[in-house]
């Protein structure tokens, strides 16, 4: 049996040099190829991280790539997976998986017929941090959840990036664009959803680029950017999820967990690592210190000083478990659930009806200190 699995990516865009950059960590991989429809922007990629450019029908034709992995604008997940499965390869897509049930149903579809593994992005859930949540929810430390409270809030991305516009249409927003880290890390922790409401607005009908290189120009807004949502879970718990691209500045913690014994106090699950706390009942606050988890090392300069950065854990992970014979863990059921989740506020919202799950699946198997372990290359 093969020792790693080729790798082609399509889509040389700004998340990709992430995945090039941090695939080295993992065993099980090898970056081989990337792709796009500019070619030059295929060409430099490759060139930047030592690998060969290729047209996408080359890519999807080449002997020596098991798995593709999509980075393309999420308005084409769908149609790229699905040529990406037609060809007869695994593919592991970028957040969010795709932009609807009916889209993700015919997936499994067609990935089912083949005998092919779908994997997806976001993989951040996997970090030391949120693992370490998930040891102490699974040991009973705080028993078992009962609500919650998540808030993912900003003035959006047109401050910083450089092609804001695809984050303002359908299918991207604060709940499509951020929601999946939170969300995928809700159904990791809590389980699956039951049913969804939520209300939303536009309050900014478009938006002026200040990041080089078009500052200045205007984009129009054309999905809600501000979402406050209910989740209730299929357990009993009752999660309140509010994401906004309209807030200057907030105090809100990004994750909080209440349970039956105490509270649990979960970092940004934007990021693999960050501080865990909980209380025992109504005692003080009690930070935890970082396990050996190596998914909580500081392995990357960051804004703000230094960060966990281990994306592509999720890939890895998939590769080594279609090698293994066993469930990868950012599966296919996950991500479609989630997808679910996200699509069914937004419908909530524009309903105003409550939105019962047609979906659901199993929480992920936990990541331990020694399964990480396992995923990394030997240095």
């Amino acid at each position: 049996m093969a020792k790693k699995l080729g790798i082609g990516v399509i889509g040389a865009g700004n998340i990709s040099a992430a995945y090039f950059r941090l695939a080295p960590l993992f065993r099980g991989i090898e970056m081989r190829a990337c792709a796009d429809i500019n070619m030059d922007a295929a060409t430099a990629r490759a060139k930047e991280f030592k690998l060969r450019a290729e047209t996408v029908d080359n890519l999807l034709k080449a002997d020596d790539i098991d798995i593709v992995v999509n980075l393309t604008i999420p308005a084409v997940h769908y149609d790229v997976s699905k040529r990406v499965l037609d060809a007869g390869k695994h593919v592991y897509s970028e957040k969010p998986f795709v932009l609807s049930l009916q889209e993700g149903l015919d997936l499994r579809k067609r990935a089912e017929k083949k005998g092919l593994r779908i994997g997806s992005a976001p993989d951040t859930f996997l970090g030391g941090a949120h693992q370490l949540a998930r040891s102490l929810i699974d040991e009973g430390k705080v028993g078992a959840i009962t609500g919650g409270t998540c808030t993912v809030m900003s003035h959006g991305m047109e401050h910083w990036h450089p092609n804001p516009d695809f984050f303002f249409q359908p299918g991207a927003g604060p709940v499509l664009d951020i929601g999946p880290y939170y969300v995928t890390n809700l159904i990791q922790l809590v389980g699956p959803v039951r049913r969804v409401a939520a209300f939303a607005s536009i309050p900014a009908k478009e938006r002026i680029i200040s990041s080089k290189p078009r500052a200045g120009e205007r984009i129009p807004v054309n999905t809600p950017t501000t979402i406050h949502g209910l989740l209730e879970f299929a357990n009993g718990a009752v999660v309140t999820l509010n994401t906004s691209w309209d807030v200057w500045a907030h105090g809100h913690a990004p994750m909080e967990l209440y349970g039956e014994k105490g509270t649990l106090y979960v970092p940004d699950p934007n990021f693999f690592g960050g501080d865990v706390a909980y209380t025992k009942e109504s005692k003080a606050i009690k930070k935890l210190p970082n396990w050996p988890h190596p998914f909580s090392v500081l392995n990357e300069k960051h804004s703000q000083g230094m960060m966990a950065n281990y994306r592509t854990a999720g890939l890895a992970d998939m590769a080594l478990a279609i090698m293994e014979g066993r469930p990868h863990r950012c599966s296919m059921e996950l991500a479609l659930h989630a997808v679910e989740v996200m699509t069914s506020l937004l419908k909530s919202a524009e309903t105003g009806k409550f939105v019962s799950m047609q979906t659901t699946c199993e929480r992920p198997a936990a990541l331990g200190v020694k399964e990480a372990k396992a995923l990394l290359a030997k240095k």
